[in-house]
């Protein structure tokens, strides 16, 4: 299955690596021990799981094995080996479904895409719900040392959200390398507090044997299905963990994973369910009762700490994931921070970081409590596991040669496990399930009602452009003779086949043209990087001496575009004569989209797509164009 892997030695193993990884990636997955268990024996869930030896046995054997199967199995396993350029996330497997999908698997590819395209829509769900709950359980931890701090849990949390978000900017890097230590410290405290909790009581260690697991769900399924919508919990952040792959790389995610995270969350949910046993009363929290009364306070605070790095995991998920469906089409242009100069896939976007910190708000203080959250958080995991298993099939299928009997035994096996999980989520729909269902589509609806936008507002520019061969071939032609100024102009144009609106209208109207003149389209690979030694080709559109040239440029969807570092590359030979890259005027066409009579889409799609346009950034900082020397162009054009 190795074969799958596009670039396995992006990121060279190093200690600070695995470091960063643990501050950045495990936080959602290694905070789960805090509410899981509480949330699965709630007796005000509307399915409770009564408090029984048996059941804790089987609870805690599922939530183990559940562990195992999604986390260290599927993803860790399988599915992180099917990166593309070292890159990860649902973006990352959707690119890989187009690429190495044939003509007689298109119309599944197409399907299997747009499932891709859902399963990132539920990811944005669960960035908004994961630093909602995870904030909320850790500071809710104050009741159990005094029930009258009870009022101060909303407030505080909203401050420790806003803090949050307003540090974003500073970068993965950063952030990843301050929140380390605190989650080195975090594993090793919950692991001992495990050991403590099994100490006490060291038969529940027999849960460890997926017997109990299976007797739960054969003997009592009537019970463990609606447990299964709680103890999907535990494995929230295994798509963070995907997601956030570009950032630190397999190797080091898996270490992390494998040599702290695993071992610690096993010790502290063996723990919590010998507490259990012990007490059936301590199932209200059995986390922070694990730990001795004079540790309390400290341990709250601990876990406000984890809680907020819990919230960094899919925060950084969510830029990635935009930061690739806009390169994709997917989202407009969004103004893309890089915050490494050595790892291209840590990157900060600030209107998704603005967006998301207001869902969080509204979340925190419409719900106000973890447990009422609870209902709704596993929906959006569940689904995007389910969603990922089903695009890893095909990709080892395509991709990697794997044989079909193995795809179909592994995969049922794989799909069963996550609809199991999905199907026992629906039985809380009506109970918050709902929300990120709800938020799922309506980012499904704009992401395609974009994709679907952009084409047909391509198809109108391709009419109101005109072919740029004929268009250059007339410029020789015209009647009077186009006046030929010295200096450089450079035309940014979306297309290779059509004359830019904004070089066609200078003509036109002004009648003049600069002496040297280069048309520059540019695309985006799925690929991360493009190498400079195949970033650029160039078209002598005219005759020899014109001095007009297409440069078309090749640029990776993980990449920052810089149009005069580009021009840089070109020497004068290929540009028939030497450009004056530090007075040259860059030219930008500016569409204001406006509501037609064209059936194109329904009339609400077109009032989205025209509403979507206005968050697009802009071109000129986009490009990386000198705004003192950049002419921008306007037209009106109907969708």
């Amino acid at each position: 299955m190795s074969t799958i892997t596009e670039n396995p030695g992006r990121h060279p193993l190093r200690p600070a690596i695995v470091v960063g990884a643990l501050g950045v990636v495990f936080g959602d997955i290694g905070t789960s021990p805090i509410y899981t268990l509480a949330t699965v024996f709630d007796p005000h869930d509307p399915h409770p799981v009564p408090v029984s030896r048996d059941h804790v046995y089987g609870v805690v054997s599922l939530i183990f094995w559940s562990v195992m199967m999604i986390v260290t199995f599927t993803y860790v396993t399988l599915v992180m080996r099917a990166d593309n350029h070292g890159e990860g996330g649902i973006m990352a497997l959707i690119t890989l479904v187009k690429k190495f999908s044939k003509p007689s698997t298109r119309r599944v590819s197409t399907v299997l895409a747009a499932l891709g395209v859902f399963g990132a829509a539920l990811f944005f769900g669960d960035s908004m719900i994961t630093p909602a709950i995870s904030v909320l359980s850790a500071v809710e931890g104050v009741k159990v040392i005094d029930p009258g701090f009870a009022d101060f849990v909303v407030p505080v949390t909203a401050v420790i959200i806003v803090i949050l978000f307003s540090v974003q900017r500073r970068g993965t890097e950063t952030v990843g390398r301050f929140f380390g230590p605190v989650m080195i410290l975090w594993f090793a405290v919950i692991g001992a507090c495990g050991i403590r909790g099994i100490a006490a009581n060291p038969d529940i260690l027999w849960a460890l044997s997926p017997t109990h697991a299976l007797e739960f769900l054969s003997g009592r399924f009537h019970v463990a299905f609606f447990a299964l919508a709680a103890i999907v919990l535990a494995v929230t952040g295994a798509e963070a963990l995907y997601a956030d792959m570009g950032h630190f790389g397999r190797k080091a995610i898996t270490i992390g994973w494998l040599g702290l995270v695993l071992p610690a969350c096993t010790l502290n949910y063996f723990g919590q369910g010998a507490l259990v046993l012990s007490d059936e009363r301590n199932v209200a929290a059995p986390f922070f009762l694990l730990v001795p009364e004079w540790g309390r306070i400290p341990i709250v605070l601990l876990a406000t700490a984890a809680t907020v790095i819990a919230s960094q995991a899919v925060i950084t998920g969510a830029f990635s994931v935009a930061s690739q469906a806009a390169k994709l089409g997917y989202l407009p242009r969004l103004r893309i921070h890089y915050t490494s100069a050595t790892a291209m896939g840590q990157v900060y976007v600030p209107w998704i970081n603005g967006m998301l910190m207001v869902a969080v708000l509204i979340l925190v203080f419409a719900f106000r409590s973890s447990s009422a959250l609870a209902y709704a958080f596993g929906m959006a995991v569940t689904g995007t596991i389910t969603i990922t298993t089903l695009l890893f099939l095909y990709i080892a299928r395509t991709r990697a040669g794997a044989p079909l009997w193995l795809v179909l035994g592994g995969g049922a096996v794989l799909l069963t496990v996550d609809l199991m999980f999905f199907a026992a989520n629906m039985t809380k729909l009506v109970h918050g399930a709902w929300l990120p269902l709800l938020i799922a589509i309506v980012a499904f609806v704009v992401m395609t009602t974009w994709q679907r936008g952009r084409v047909l507002v391509t198809e109108e520019r391709r009419e109101v452009e005109g072919p740029m061969q004929d268009f250059i071939d007339g410029l020789t032609t015209m009647d009077p003779p186009l006046v030929r100024l010295p200096g450089t102009a450079v035309f940014l144009n979306r297309g290779d086949d059509t004359a830019p609106l904004s070089m066609r209208t200078n003509v036109e109207h002004n009648h003049v043209l600069a002496e040297h003149v280069v048309i520059m389209s540019l695309t985006t690979e799925p690929v991360p990087r493009i190498p400079d030694t195949e970033r650029v080709s160039v078209d002598r559109l005219g005759p020899g001496d014109d001095g007009i040239v297409h440069v078309v440029a090749r640029f990776g969807y993980m990449e920052h575009v810089n149009v005069p570092r580009v021009l840089g590359l070109l020497d004068s030979e290929q540009t028939e004569g030497p450009l004056d890259l530090a007075n040259a005027t860059y030219f930008l066409s500016k569409l204001e989209l406006c509501e037609g009579d064209r059936p194109s889409m329904a009339r609400w799609r077109k009032r989205l797509f025209i509403a979507t346009s206005y968050i697009t950034s802009d071109a000129a900082a986009y490009f990386g164009l000198p705004l003192d020397r950049t002419v921008v162009i306007g037209s009106r054009l109907e969708v």
